[in-house]
């Protein structure tokens, strides 16, 4: 028997997808401030100050779990859902950017999967969303998502949101995969997750990929992402910032000319 609450689910879309929640009486599905999109008549929504799950906690409780929530970079509040008809209701959340929404059910994953700190998009009530600080020092300093990633637990379904295409992996007792830090979506919790130094001068200075990638090992199950919206907002501010750069350097300058730029 599960302790969240049990939901039903449908994901639209291609590159820019939506989930639509549905809800039997007095469910509830919490989410992040901003993902909202749309909902039948007898939903209720409410703003929640920090941990939105079943947990019991008195005021000093409810400050500790919202200041880690600002650790993730996260709003101090979240929002509520809850079937308050006698049927069933039905609540939509979109994602942020292009990409893919991915259904992690935290019961198949022994109650925990740790993922990027923007990841989280909304899930059944009674999951927790917390901080997981990494262990390794030179992992926080370097991995590209510093000290802090969030941990979802539970047993319920929860939604995380990524960019691009998502591709699974399931790793063997041993078995490691080196990952630009940035594509790293989530990862359930038995796999060990570390940084190395690229190797070789010439590849540190030139080869545009940074000084550092991901080491996971394994076992356990792995979520990547093909583009990390850093990438992305990273790509458009230097085509923001160099008008014409994408015509090349000559076509670029004749273009420029004629429409008298």
């Amino acid at each position: 028997m599960r302790r969240n609450h049990e939901i039903d689910y449908k994901i639209y879309g291609e590159e820019m997808q939506c989930v639509e929640i549905e809800l039997d009486p007095t469910e509830t599905v919490i989410a992040e401030s901003g993902s909202f999109m749309f909902m039948d008549n007898m939903i209720e929504m409410a703003t929640v100050f920090g941990d939105a799950s079943d947990r019991t906690e008195g005021f000093f409780g409810k400050l500790m779990t919202a200041g880690k929530r600002l650790l993730t970079g996260e709003s101090l509040f979240m929002t509520t859902f809850t079937n308050q008809g006698g049927d069933k209701q039905r609540v939509t959340f979109a994602a942020p950017y292009a990409g893919k929404i991915v259904p992690l059910d935290l019961q198949q994953y022994g109650g925990k999967v740790v993922c990027q700190k923007d990841a989280f998009l909304c899930a059944a009530k009674g999951v927790q969303i917390g901080i997981e600080f990494q262990r390794k020092l030179g992992t926080g300093l370097f991995g590209g998502e510093g000290f802090i990633m969030q941990k979802l637990e539970g047993d319920g379904l929860a939604f995380v949101h990524a960019g691009g295409y998502i591709l699974e992996r399931e790793l063997r007792a041993g078995e490691t995969l080196r990952v630009d830090t940035g594509c790293i979506v989530a990862f359930t919790q038995q796999v060990d997750y570390d940084i190395q130094f690229v190797k070789g001068i010439r590849n540190m200075v030139f080869g545009g990929e940074g000084l550092f990638y991901a080491v996971l090992r394994g076992p356990g199950k792995v979520w990547l992402q093909s583009l990390p919206v850093s990438r992305l907002a990273a790509k458009l501010s230097s085509y923001a910032s160099s008008p014409g750069k994408e015509e090349g350097s000559i076509l670029g300058g004749l273009g420029r000319m004629i429409d008298g730029v």
